[in-house]
């Protein structure tokens, strides 16, 4: 098994510091658990627990506990049917940015297509809002808009409406994971985006 792809030192111009910490800590809980990818969950749990603004955009601290609870389950519980899965993104359509998700060498790129291109929209809603940084609020807001992502899975089995923590987040939850073009993240020329 390839161990998840470490967040690349391009990528880090393009994230705020927490926002950095949330991908570093998404890694190490997707190699902790025995994952392939790193997924939306993993993402989502990092960000409860690095991105003080993500932690606030869910307002009930017992709801936040709740979300944690199950994300802490993972490896024991009701994620262990998701050890041997790829997690998809936009009800299992494959995104043009996750296309050709394997690497030179034909191995997967350590990340999900769902996470792939929850971090490709996020940078472009930075992007559209003039900053050349995206946050950990407009990663939360794209994988809790995407109905089909894992962590949108466990914050609706927690209590948690993934559409209204998406609005909180502050994007409209039907924008989700928009269809993205190749080239909408500030990658290096010729390089793909798919190498996170």
């Amino acid at each position: 098994m390839r161990p998840p792809a470490a967040p690349r030192a391009e990528l880090a111009p393009f994230l705020t510091p927490s926002l950095m910490a949330v991908v570093t800590g998404a890694r190490r809980r997707a190699l902790r658990d025995g994952d392939r990818q790193i997924d939306t969950a993993h993402l989502l749990h990092s960000l409860i627990e690095a991105d003080p603004e993500a932690a606030a955009a869910f307002e009930d601290g017992r709801k936040r506990a709740r979300v944690l609870g199950y994300l802490v389950q993972r490896s024991i519980g009701y994620g262990l049917r998701w050890q041997r899965s790829v997690e998809e993104s936009a009800a299992g359509r494959l995104l043009p940015a996750t296309r050709g998700a394997e690497g030179q060498d034909g191995r997967a790129s350590g990340w999900s297509p769902a996470a792939t291109a929850a971090l490709e929209e996020a940078f472009r809603r930075a992007a559209e809002r003039g900053d050349t940084r995206a946050r950990g609020l407009d990663l939360l807001a794209v994988v809790a808009a995407d109905p089909e992502s894992r962590a949108a899975e466990v914050l609706r089995r927690a209590g948690v409406d993934p559409a209204a923590l998406s609005a909180r987040a502050g994007a409209p939850a039907d924008a989700g994971t928009a269809a993205l073009a190749e080239g909408s993240v500030p990658w290096p020329a010729g390089e793909s985006s798919q190498q996170v």
